[in-house]
């Protein structure tokens, strides 16, 4: 977390704790790297500023708006949420991770993804960097099927507090994203290689 303060990239979903904008910014980075989102969150942002405006809008239009993201069924799933958040809950978006799994196009990591960083819950949010990070540290033979037990490991990491369990959600990503990637463990310059399994055999 310490690490994270210092080195953490200065991203616009980083900056709010707004529940829709969380909730687009996680849909845009389904499978999409971070540069390319930030160029298209600020404008479609522009164009539906809330759920409201999002739930309004035409299919077409959000289509439209999409354009250039691909993988089109997460802006129809974004959309059909925007519909039933606003029919359904009055606009609002739940904050536990198991009532935003039963919105369209929410799975577990999405579902923990919003609850932190929109609502600070303290809970798990087990992205592709942080699976890693998580193997790498604790189940570095852990076999492929083992995708239970690395949520579990990182259900016991997360702090108590909301506002730590924000940091380190965000941190073990960074980590994921920054040292600890799928081409290479930079485990020289990691700050928790003294924890770490295969940071330990590498040293």
């Amino acid at each position: 977390m310490r690490w994270f303060r210092r080195h953490g990239r200065d991203l616009p979903w980083r900056r709010t704790r707004d529940p829709y904008r969380i909730l687009v910014s996680e849909f845009m980075l389904q499978q999409t790297q971070v540069g390319r989102v930030e160029g298209y969150y600020a404008r479609f942002l522009d164009r539906y500023p809330d759920i409201q405006a999002l739930a309004g809008a035409p299919p077409a239009a959000v289509r439209e708006s999409w354009a250039g993201l691909g993988y089109y069924r997460r802006a129809a799933n974004l959309h059909r949420l925007a519909r039933e958040v606003v029919r359904d809950r009055g606009g609002v978006l739940p904050s536990e991770p198991e009532e935003l799994r039963t919105l369209p196009g929410v799975g577990p990591y999405t579902a923990g993804a919003v609850a932190t960083f929109a609502f600070e819950r303290r809970t798990a949010a087990v992205d592709t960097n942080v699976a890693r990070v998580i193997r790498r540290a604790f189940h570095p033979r852990l076999a492929p099927s083992g995708s239970r037990r690395v949520w579990d490991t990182a259900a016991l990491l997360v702090p108590r507090a909301g506002s730590a369990a924000w940091t380190f959600n965000q941190a073990i990503m960074e980590l994921g994203a920054l040292v600890c990637t799928a081409r290479v463990a930079r485990c020289g310059e990691c700050p928790v290689r003294t924890a770490c399994a295969t940071g330990r055999r590498t040293r």
